[in-house]
């Protein structure tokens, strides 16, 4: 199997589970969205927000682009769900959670199989010549299993 293979097997994974993922926000009303996971935990808008946010950071991340959406990271990256918090809108949560995951699978197509074993924007070049590993590819594969993990939780809602 070619290298480029690999790639193309893990940018279809992807776009397999961000669909996944909406879907399952889609099938929400915006009155379910604010259902807990479980008793004491995050709630599914929390969840919506906390993805929308960490997708949105994968693009200066990985050298992509600026980021859309930043001031989101108040309330879905620095701070745990408190369902006393005002939140952003359902509706403008779901449009930039789309938006973003456009954007983003737009610019994983642009990147060249090499360029994706490339250090990422949050290692210096000295540390990526001692931990190689620490990648573009690498990055990506760890979102995806963050993705997977919430969507998970997200089959949990009782509703």
């Amino acid at each position: 199997m070619e290298t480029t293979a690999f790639l193309d097997l893990t940018l279809f994974n992807w776009e397999t589970q961000v669909k996944r993922m909406t879907m399952t926000f889609d099938s929400f009303t915006d009155e379910e969205l604010y259902l807990p996971v479980a008793p004491q935990r995050n709630r599914v808008i929390y969840i919506l927000g906390h993805m929308t946010a960490v997708h949105d950071m994968l693009l200066p991340l990985l050298g992509l682009g600026e980021r859309q959406y930043p001031e989101l990271d108040a309330y879905f990256i620095t701070h745990p769900d408190d369902p006393q918090e005002e939140l952003p809108a359902p509706a403008k949560l779901r449009a930039c959670w789309k938006d973003v995951n456009a954007i983003v699978l737009q610019q994983f197509r642009t990147l060249p199989p090499a360029a994706w074993l490339q250090k990422h924007t949050m290692v210096t070049q000295e540390e990526f010549e001692k931990e190689p590993h620490r990648n573009r590819y690498n990055v990506l594969l760890s979102r995806l299993t963050h993705l997977s993990y919430h969507l998970g939780q997200l089959v949990l809602v009782n509703r």
